[in-house]
């Protein structure tokens, strides 16, 4: 008997359907070792030796690889094919070399980018060895968010500025900071446009203002109404007789978009589907066990020749000869380090029907449409430009009218944008030089430059790949982090920073300046690709990590707590206090921002003595912070909306009930009334599902001392709303305990 491992238990029921009884397949349920954690793990004075544990909950998973590796004749390992995978299969080689149960079988890697019957015998007719690059990538990787964790994370912690930091979390949070100083610090500036109606030959349509007497009429030139009043005036009204002076006519066409890579993907279904990362990451993960898309954590936009080759006949027979291209597409991978060897994100069969419900059948619609239309021909569009002059003021006006003439791949996929793109064009009638022209109308407009948007999942997760930052498999658990720390808020499809995003935002840019500098996150990425294929080595790498690393820490572990809150001040004081007003209300003495071990807020520098407390809460229309006193905001019948040691509440003054899911603006007395009289009852259990690692059941509680959270096997973890089964697996089986308990070492 053959043994074949696999991360997951879903993927694994797939492919033993496409074996015979030969084949015994079981799963790993993803990585089943890690660091132990506690200081020292990494040994920093011993060439970075590690200290591996088996994970909480992984021991039973680990006895059902060994119980069927003693019975086994060969052992593939088939995790998958990307660095983690490696790791993975790495770490279940070393395990059964510890154990000692392999008594010289022998094993192979193989790995298959799709589970289909085709791929997965391709993939064993076709085994290698373990990619030791690839597994020393991991380890550098492993080893830097370590070190960065525990010891970047205590200096916070005695510092009550944040919970932790990493080396991508943190520069997305910084790059969401960043841009709402922007928006604060942007000041708005007045323009105008001036379009005009005109007609001819009965047919109304619009044109633009873009040359008076003489003088090219760009976006910022009309400045203020006096200006434009000013034109109008020389334009005269009511009807002005106007004449083509030149018509261009030319043909344009459009490209389709490249096929999927995981960010792509992730950001069109955040734009069409409104699916967070996470979300899209789940959904996209269950396809491919399913065996119906391709392996999901790529930056490659390449596709397989017989893959091309299926899509090409189906567009044959289903859209006609017209809709093929001569020479199929391809497309240029953007990321210099791509792993070329991946393929795009692709249904494994194109013409395969799925009718499966829910998340996945939007997502799988979404990932056909566009392979499909990525092998399709260009749309195409006749565009005219006309320019029309008034006959007695100098004034040009320009139209432009397009046409689409050819649906080419239009017909199965438009992509989306994240920001609207302004739309001037208008169809427009027949037209040549010499026609008369009627302007019936003057549409004068004021317009006011508009601060940058704040990122949205799919912005933000743009703008890392453009920064070289971030892999195909952090962004959805980056995009996570942010939020479920509370470094920022996701309102609105819209990413604005919180107080504890603004203050460590701060701290690491005074102290740790490295660790949210892009260049060097970027590089640090780029090391990592070079130590995957071979061009660097893993000592080299970690060792000039902690070189510059290492002396940061100590010194920041010398600055005492007021002297780093001086400087947070100082970087903050535009946005704590816009308008340079930090005087205290009550007593005239000086504000200042004030940290505790329940988050950061502002207070007179008398305090305690003066009780007056600015507690910072985000306005989702500004992003700036509100004020709120000790006294509390009366909802009425006596109830009052409070902020108290462990975060907002409500209290009648004989009972309090938590309200961390509200503000003093969006709390009711209806919501009040409910948390009050719930408050102190025992929360009721919705059971999800069973574990298939323990076979215990997993329970979902929507209120607990510190919030929802699902349970199983004495295993708790938070949540932030009632996860489905195969989330909750996830979560219970890949907990990372706070204490030693749990955690069985395994080697060093």
């Amino acid at each position: 008997m053959n043994l074949l491992i696999v991360e997951s238990p879903a993927k694994a029921k797939t492919i033993e359907k496409y074996l015979g009884k030969e084949w015994r397949v079981v799963a790993s349920v993803g990585h089943v070792r890690d660091l132990v954690p506690e200081d020292g793990s990494v040994d920093t004075e011993n060439n970075f030796a590690m200290k591996w544990a088996i994970m909480p909950g992984k021991e039973k998973n680990i006895k059902i690889i060994l119980d069927e590796v003693k019975k086994a004749d060969a052992v593939y390992l088939a995790s998958d094919p990307d660095r983690e995978g490696e790791a993975i299969s790495w770490h279940i080689l070393d395990i059964l070399n510890e154990r000692k149960v392999l008594k010289e079988k022998p094993v192979y890697r193989v790995v298959f980018n799709e589970i289909t019957k085709k791929a997965i015998q391709t993939a064993l007719s076709a085994p290698r060895e373990i990619d030791q690059n690839l597994v020393d990538a991991y380890l550098v990787r492993r080893a830097l968010d370590y070190l960065i964790g525990f010891k970047l994370s205590p200096v916070l912690w005695r510092k009550n500025l944040g919970k932790s930091a990493g080396r991508v979390q943190s520069v997305a949070v910084a790059l969401v900071v960043d841009r709402e100083r922007e928006i604060e610090a942007f000041v708005p500036v007045e323009y105008w446009s001036l379009d005009a109606m005109c007609i001819s030959k009965k047919e109304e349509f619009k044109a633009r203002l873009v040359k008076f007497n003489g003088d090219k009429i760009d976006k910022m030139y009309i400045g203020s109404k006096a200006q434009i009043d000013s034109i109008l005036s020389a334009l005269g009204q009511p009807t002005i007789d106007a004449k083509v002076i030149s018509v261009e006519k030319k043909k344009i066409s459009r490209r389709p978009a490249a096929p999927f890579i995981t960010s792509t993907l992730q950001q069109e279904a955040a734009r069409k589907l409104y699916f967070s990362a996470k979300r899209t990451s789940m959904a996209a993960q269950k396809l491919y066990e399913a065996g119906l898309i391709t392996y999901i954590r790529t930056d490659s936009t390449n596709l397989a020749s017989d893959a091309v080759a299926s899509i090409r006949e189906y567009i044959d027979d289903k859209y006609g000869s017209k809709f093929l291209p001569e020479t199929p597409n391809t497309y240029v991978t953007k990321s210099k380090n791509a792993q070329e060897a991946h393929e795009a994100i692709r249904p494994t069969n194109v013409a395969t029907n799925v009718d499966i419900g829910g998340d996945e059948e939007k997502l799988y619609e979404l990932i056909w449409k566009r392979t499909v239309a990525c092998q399709m021909t260009n749309a195409e569009f006749d565009s005219v430009v006309v320019d029309i002059q008034t006959n007695k003021t100098d004034a040009i006006f320009h139209a432009v009218g397009t046409t689409r003439t050819f649906d080419g791949f239009m017909k199965v996929y438009i992509e989306d944008k994240d920001e609207p793109e302004e739309e001037n064009e208008s169809k427009l009638p027949p037209l040549a030089i010499g026609d008369e022209i009627d302007i019936e109308k003057l549409l004068p407009e004021q317009h006011f430059t508009q601060p940058p948007p704040r990122y949205s999942e799919a912005s933000l997760i743009k703008k890392l790949e453009e920064l070289g930052i971030g892999r195909p498999s952090t962004y959805a658990p980056i995009m996570a982090t942010i939020v479920d720390r509370e470094y920022v808020k996701n309102e609105q499809r819209r990413f604005f920073p919180t107080p504890t995003g603004w203050l460590i935002s701060a701290f690491l840019a005074n102290y740790f300046q490295d660790i949210i500098d892009v260049n060097f996150t970027a590089k640090t990425e780029d090391t990592l690709d070079e130590v995957s294929n071979g061009a660097q080595k893993k000592l080299p790498a970690l060792s000039a990590f902690w070189k510059a690393f290492n002396p940061l820490v100590a010194a920041a572990h010398k600055v005492t707590s007021p002297e780093v809150m001086e400087k947070i001040n100082i970087a903050l004081s535009s946005h704590l206090f816009p308008d340079g007003n930090n005087k205290c209300p009550e007593c005239d003495n000086l504000l200042g921002l004030k940290v505790s071990k329940f988050g950061p807020f502002i207070s007179c520098t008398k305090y305690p003595e003066c009780k007056y407390i600015k507690n910072l809460g985000i306005n989702n229309d500004t992003g700036q912070t509100s004020e709120k006193n000790d006294s509390g905001a009366d909802l009425g019948d006596g109830i009052l909306f409070k902020i108290g040691r462990f975060g907002p509440y409500v209290t009648d003054g004989n009972k309090n009930a938590s309200a961390k899911k509200y503000s003093a603006e969006t709390i009711t007395i209806e919501i009040a009334r409910e948390l009050l009289e719930n408050a102190g009852k025992k929360a009721e259990a919705v059971e999800l599902g069973i574990n298939p690692t323990t076979g215990k059941s997993i329970l979902y509680y929507a209120s607990g001392r510190f919030g929802s959270y699902i349970s199983s096997n004495k295993v708790n973890v938070g949540v932030k709303e009632q996860p489905d089964l195969a989330t909750a697996i996830d979560l219970i089986n890949n907990k990372k305990p706070s204490v030693k308990k749990g955690w069985k070492k395994t080697s060093k």
